[in-house]
């Protein structure tokens, strides 16, 4: 490629996939453009070219920006994929769609049961589903597939009882949630699948309505009595919690545990130093920064005109913030391509930065931090059951995970 990557017939084409020889790494062009072009260009799905933003200090910068919009009903936003884009004028207002004051309101409406405290105190539940998981593992068949046996189930069973949906409907949940978040569903496939989980959180909700319990849902239910919200910004609130609260960690602890199965030092570090909560609360953030599972990019439109180093970001362009260039700035990371489970790393763009930062980050972070101190110390022999490069990654969603994961003991 040109040296000169924002001439207009030379503009990388965005997303830009992980090199198969080093899957956990974001591309080489990524890693080049923070470099040698922190605020250049990248060509999307629909043929427009938003400015591709790469350096952590930029991003710092730019992501508790007014000058900067998240509202995707906008021309010119930077959708994701030809499906979000045939959706978003339908969607109502959310935390994901909104700026402030009203992104403000609505995120005071979930925010309460995902602050560290409540999530603290699940901390011994989460251990207790793992426990269980893990015995189930152990008294079955070897090799088994980790994604199956431990990657979805965590998360799935956690988040289903923080929202109040039944587990026994998770199969439902994943298939829907699949096709939602992927780059590969034609706008009519994510169109089913969204009226599908809606209609199913809708029937939900209104049980919440008449009989409410200790969960998110019925507190929204409780929110829309007192008409601080509406129904139908609870029930597209449930779909954003359910869909995000199983997807991201089920990748994480999947990834995770194939990168420390790569990397068998830091393996060891971790099953050494797995009961010292501060080593293994940073252990966790490296992973993050390591993995930055989100490769789809953080999406913005310009207010109005933004100098940026040497360029100007125009009143009405797209904007896309790559977390993976960030969490892989040699500036901010030194040997950014090492895993390295002692180095600070709390500074981290995995949860995005700013006013939009990943509501559910805490119990995220409470259930990797189980996950990853207790798993190799009760499975010590934990290994692959394939080699390294036939293990299949699904790179097709908002964030990239595993299909499968084969390990024995």
């Amino acid at each position: 490629m040109s040296e000169n990557l924002t001439s207009a017939d030379r503009v990388p084409e965005y997303p830009l996939r992980r090199d198969p020889q080093c899957p956990f790494a974001p591309a080489a062009t990524v890693r080049r453009m923070t470099r040698e072009e922190p605020v250049g260009k990248v060509r999307i799905w629909d043929g427009s070219t938003p400015w591709f933003i790469t350096r952590h200090a930029d991003q710092r910068a730019l992501l508790n920006d007014p000058r900067l919009s998240i509202d995707e009903k906008r021309p010119g936003y930077p959708h994701m994929t030809r499906s979000r884009a045939a959706s978003a004028p339908h969607h109502p207002a959310l935390i994901t769609n909104t700026d402030p004051p009203e992104h403000t309101r609505l995120r005071r409406t979930v925010n309460a049961p995902f602050m560290v405290k409540r999530v603290e105190a699940l901390r011994p539940r989460i251990q207790a589903v793992l426990d269980g998981l893990i015995d189930d593992m152990l008294a079955g068949p070897n090799p088994v597939d980790l994604v199956q046996a431990i990657g979805l189930p965590v998360p799935t069973l956690v988040i289903t009882e923080i929202l109040g949906a039944p587990y026994e409907d998770h199969e439902f949940f994943q298939t829907t949630s699949h096709v939602l978040i992927s780059h590969e569903s034609t706008p009519d496939q994510a169109g089913e699948a969204g009226r599908a989980l809606g209609g199913y959180l809708a029937r939900l909700f209104a049980e919440k309505m008449a009989a409410p319990g200790d969960d998110v849902m019925s507190e929204m239910a409780g929110r829309v009595k007192a008409g601080e919200m509406s129904a139908e910004e609870a029930i597209t609130m449930s779909s954003a919690i359910l869909i995000a609260g199983h997807e991201t960690s089920a990748s994480m602890i999947s990834l995770g545990t194939l990168a420390l199965l790569d990397n068998p030092d830091q393996m060891e570090l971790l099953r050494e130093r797995g009961d010292d909560p501060k080593f293994v609360t940073n252990a966790v953030e490296e992973l993050l920064r390591y993995l930055t599972i989100v490769h789809s990019g953080i999406r913005r439109i310009a207010n109005e005109d933004i100098p940026l180093r040497d360029k100007v970001i125009k009143a009405g362009d797209g904007v896309i913030f790559e977390l993976a260039g960030a969490n892989y700035d040699g500036e901010e990371f030194p040997e950014p391509e090492q895993l390295d489970l002692l180095r600070p790393a709390r500074q981290h763009h995995a949860f995005g930065y700013g006013a939009h930062q990943c509501l559910g980050q805490s119990l995220a972070r409470v259930e990797l931090q189980v996950v990853y101190s207790t798993l190799y110390r009760r499975v010590p022999t934990l290994a692959l059951a394939v080699p390294f490069a036939e293990v299949p990654f699904a790179m097709e969603g908002v964030a990239y995970g595993l299909k499968s994961l084969p390990v024995t003991w």
